[in-house]
């Protein structure tokens, strides 16, 4: 299965379940700057029980690996569960949204989007820099979430709002990892 049919099947379960997301990860910057392949996809959502139950009830147990269990503690954590595809093997992270300002900021600037033929909602440039950032930070200054902020930068230019990203890289404590995101842009 390609990345644009696993697209295209997860946003129509979330779809037919009413369940508002957006796509973030390598699938967003690779969408805002440098193609970078990936077997996962990364989806915040924003359930309650209730929808995330309908959610569940979309991934039926023939097609897909959930643990349901591991969904509730998610939705009670405000983290992540999986999603498996027992045909392809592609996994989607669905990412219960956090609380904080800055989860509910990036929530609420989602766009809509074409990402490989599919319409879908996707994280702005600007948002997938800082959760990059953030990641880096998280995984000990991880290489890899470094380029893929340098590659939106690089690619979005003069367009990226550079001020919002500078007002959450200091609300979130992200300054080393975006000086190493400018320093990799040479």
């Amino acid at each position: 299965m390609s990345a644009s049919a696993f697209l295209r099947r997860v946003t129509e379960v979330l779809g037919d379940a009413d369940v508002d997301y957006m796509v973030t990860g390598s699938f967003a910057s690779s969408f805002h700057g440098a193609p970078r392949t990936t077997q996962d996809l990364d989806l915040v959502v924003e359930v309650d029980r209730q929808s995330l139950l309908r959610l569940l009830d979309k991934l039926p147990d023939d097609t897909w690996y959930v643990s349901e269990d591991a969904a509730i503690d998610a939705l009670r954590r405000r983290r992540q569960f999986n999603a498996i595809d027992l045909t392809s093997g592609w996994k989607a992270d669905l990412i219960v949204r956090k609380e904080r300002p800055f989860s509910r900021t990036e929530f609420e600037r989602r766009q809509q989007a074409v990402l490989w033929g599919v319409p879908t909602w996707v994280a702005t440039a600007e948002d997938v820099v800082v959760a990059k950032l953030e990641w880096a930070q998280r995984g000990g200054g991880s290489e890899r979430q470094i380029r893929d902020a340098a590659g939106v930068v690089q690619t979005a230019g003069d367009r990226l709002d550079r001020i919002y990203i500078e007002h959450w890289v200091n609300a979130l404590g992200l300054n080393a990892e975006w000086r190493l995101c400018r320093e990799a842009l040479g």
